[in-house]
């Protein structure tokens, strides 16, 4: 059994709660993919098997929750054990200590907001919580950034599946070029951001 029939047999077997747990396991393991979670979901909304709002909801829940427990344990846990805890179990979880360091620079540097984008780029969903935690983001501004960006996401990959989900060639070709459309919405939200510190920066200088 392949990773798409094994992710199908558990929607099949639990419903709602099985796309919520695997949208959880998405956000912590990455190599279990939104992309083909969702749209396999929105699919079977198509034909009658699930409501549409039902999927997204579940979806969105079960990314909130991972993006909850993962910002509690940056939030909560020494850096250095977090550190070593990645540099010996990481691997299990195909992230590295560094990956971990510079999602801590990207807060640095982009602030806050990092987060919305974050949760629509499928490598950096599974990295962003533990660094907001870390940093002492505000618990409910991380919660707003993330149900925001991921309303968003898991809403378009549902609404691919059960608009496109009978054109598997067309399905594969918005894939293709969705990555293309993310790089530049990060692009613009950056540059917004550091266009408004730079503001900030000036005003206040002139005072």
């Amino acid at each position: 059994m392949n990773l798409t029939e094994w992710i199908l047999s558990i929607m099949e077997q639990l419903g709602y709660l099985g796309i919520a747990l695997l949208m959880f396991l998405d956000n912590v393991f990455p190599p279990i993919p939104s992309e083909i979670i969702m749209p396999s979901a929105g699919y079977a909304a198509s034909r009658g098997q699930l409501l549409l709002s039902g999927v997204i909801i579940a979806g969105c829940i079960g990314s909130l929750l991972a993006a909850a427990l993962l910002y509690w344990i940056g939030y909560q846990f020494k850096h250095e054990a977090i550190f070593r805890f990645v540099d010996r179990y990481g691997k299990f979880l195909f992230i590295k200590s560094a990956d971990v360091q510079k999602s801590l620079q990207w807060f640095e540097t982009y602030g806050h907001r990092i987060v919305f984008v974050g949760r629509m780029i499928p490598a950096v969903r599974s990295l962003i919580s533990i660094p907001a935690g870390m940093s002492r983001m505000p618990f409910w501004k991380f919660m707003a950034y993330s149900t925001l960006g991921t309303t968003i996401w898991t809403t378009f990959l549902a609404c691919v599946g059960f608009y496109f989900g009978e054109n598997q060639a067309l399905m594969h070709q918005i894939f293709s070029n969705v990555g293309y459309v993310i790089i530049s919405i990060t692009v613009i939200a950056v540059l917004w951001i550091l266009r408004r510190r730079h503001q900030r920066k000036k005003a206040s200088s002139s005072k």
